[in-house]
């Protein structure tokens, strides 16, 4: 790629979204869930990793890069956020060269635990009291992911997503696809990508339907450094959600020996919070390789989310 055309495509990269006439629609959108990442490295990078993606959280960032990996793999990511909500994800990605490509399968689960229902009572005011009796939701997504490389360079992919969102005896269930590409200019391991996620029917929930949380995400990663044991990559992302103005998000990963990682990360236009930080290491065992990674996101005014993966290759 010629490098005097590499600077601009990274502006425009950075700065496209911001063209367009922004409209924020803050509640518009349900199954929230999937917008929840899935990887510790992903977080510890502010989630700037559509062009990135060499694991199996490519299953949720973008499936187009999962045409990259060789070897089978299974992450498994826990995070545990305020008020005793949990998250679980876990993904497996399976090479298939009969089928010319890479297949995947991911489950997603929200648990927001039991929480205490609430009446109101009849005495002229609108006062709130304990019942004494407790509700629950959950929200499940399992996803099945196939992609393969187009050209040498090119990789295409293709999830589809069964939902349900169930409060108590009430369900809602529909589906979506994401669609991703990543494509490798060959110079300095510079590699665009760009992901739409999300696309699908409303989902009816008893009377009320609401749309899916689009978004129309795009990026790319550049190999910054690249001298014998240190190695780092640099990453810048934009997307642009149905629901919400356009987002922006930075990241530097650095590697010692492929063993040891440090990563940081920036979001912009976010309101709970833009500081994310990480780190990870490899423990390789004879033809398995065990990889350890956390991540840490400042949610500003909310208490702050820790976050773990554990992914194995083999």
């Amino acid at each position: 790629m010629n490098k005097r055309f590499l600077f601009p495509l990274l502006l425009l990269i950075w700065f496209y979204p911001s063209l367009g006439w922004g409209q924020a629609k803050v509640g518009t959108a349900g199954a929230k869930f999937l917008e929840i990442g899935v990887s510790a490295r992903a977080i510890g990078m502010g989630e700037a990793f559509l062009g990135v993606v060499d694991d199996a959280s490519a299953l949720y960032y973008n499936p187009g890069g999962m045409a990259q990996l060789i070897k089978k793999e299974i992450l498994l990511t826990h995070i545990e956020y305020p008020a005793d909500i949990n998250y679980e994800f876990a993904g497996l990605v399976y090479p298939a060269p009969r089928l010319g490509g890479v297949c995947g399968v991911a489950f997603y689960m929200l648990d927001a635990g039991d929480m205490p229902l609430r009446t109101f009572l009849n005495t002229g005011v609108d006062l709130v009291s304990s019942s004494g009796l407790t509700f629950t939701a959950k929200e499940y997504a399992l996803g099945l992911s196939y992609a393969r490389n187009l050209t040498d360079r090119f990789s295409v992919g293709l999830t589809w997503k069964g939902i349900i969102e169930q409060y108590e005896e009430e369900k809602a269930s529909g589906w979506a696809v994401d669609v991703g590409t990543l494509y490798n200019t060959g110079f300095k391991n510079f590699k665009i990508a760009m992901v739409l996620s999300n696309f699908g029917p409303d989902l009816k929930f008893i009377k009320e339907a609401h749309p899916l949380p689009i978004n129309f995400k795009f990026g790319g990663t550049m190999e910054i450094l690249n001298r014998g044991d240190h190695k780092a990559i640099f990453s810048l992302e934009g997307s642009h959600p149905n629901d919400n103005l356009e987002k922006f998000r930075a990241g530097l990963e650095y590697c010692y020996r492929d063993f040891f990682s440090l990563r940081f990360g920036q979001k912009f236009e976010y309101d709970t919070g833009d500081l994310c930080i990480g780190g990870g290491v490899k423990f390789p065992f004879s033809k398995y390789t065990l990889k350890v990674d956390y991540g840490y996101f400042d949610f500003g005014f909310l208490e702050n989310v820790h976050r773990f993966s554990l992914g194995l290759s083999f």
